[in-house]
């Protein structure tokens, strides 16, 4: 596939690259309310946080939340948080809170804890 440079100094279609090089790595860490454990959510999450290049965890909590923290550019774990929120899940999703801060880079390949 050819790619053309875009007007930010990178290229059509990679969202990675803007001017300057690659963006800033990003932390999110996400509690997903609703009837997500038991349903194939955290195989779900793990699946799409993959595809999007995303390191992390997808863990339930005792009061029947999970607890999904990701790492990678904003735009992918952006990404992420939007197909947390689609509706698109196993399981019924009612609520997710967010919360973002810079990546810790202490993940490696992306659990179902």
């Amino acid at each position: 596939m050819h790619r053309r440079p875009d007007a930010e100094g990178g290229y059509q279609g990679d969202a990675e690259f803007r001017r300057g090089g690659l963006m800033e790595a990003v932390r999110l860490s996400a509690w997903v309310h609703g009837r997500v454990q038991g349903v194939g959510f955290r195989w779900w999450t793990r699946s799409r946080a993959l595809e999007l290049g995303l390191t992390g965890h997808a863990t339930n909590a005792r009061d029947g939340r999970v607890h999904v923290i990701a790492e990678g550019s904003r735009p992918n774990c952006e990404r992420l948080l939007g197909l947390l929120r689609s509706g698109e899940t196993p399981g019924r999703v009612t609520l997710v809170v967010e919360n973002w801060e810079a990546a810790r880079g202490d993940l490696a390949g992306f659990e179902e804890r």
